[in-house]
């Protein structure tokens, strides 16, 4: 057995589909073809001004998000931090938080440490203006 694993993440499936969610956002959940133990990397890509129409928290990980194009809002608990392109958040573990594509879109990879990678929470309609 190899002591590491690769793959391109713009060729790891686009899950937001089989989720029901809209075509304005793609997700691929790459830990599954990294042979993640308890690390999850995530890359999501959402169409310019595009809210994710749910929000989530995980009760046992903290995540981190990093820009790597465009920018973004996002709503942690009742406060909402504007990102640029390489800027990073940590977010704690049970803490509710929701995205927002800037007006240029955003990608971004989400990173998550866990053993279970089903420990979510999910809230429709959770950010509402």
């Amino acid at each position: 057995m190899s002591s590491y694993t690769t793959t391109n993440l713009r060729q790891v499936e686009d899950q937001a589909p089989n989720f029901g969610m809209p075509a304005e956002m793609q997700a691929r959940f790459a830990r599954t073809p990294l042979e993640g133990k308890s690390l999850g990397l995530s890359l999501f890509t959402l169409a310019p001004s595009f809210r994710i129409p749910f929000a989530h928290k995980h009760a046992h990980q903290e995540e981190v998000y990093v820009v790597v194009r465009g920018s973004a809002r996002v709503k942690v608990e009742d406060e909402i931090v504007e990102l640029g392109q390489w800027d990073a958040i940590r977010i704690d573990e049970d803490t509710m938080r929701a995205v927002e594509a800037g007006p240029d879109g955003v990608e971004y990879l989400a990173f998550g440490a866990g053993d279970d990678p089903r420990d979510a929470d999910m809230v429709q309609d959770w950010w509402s203006d």
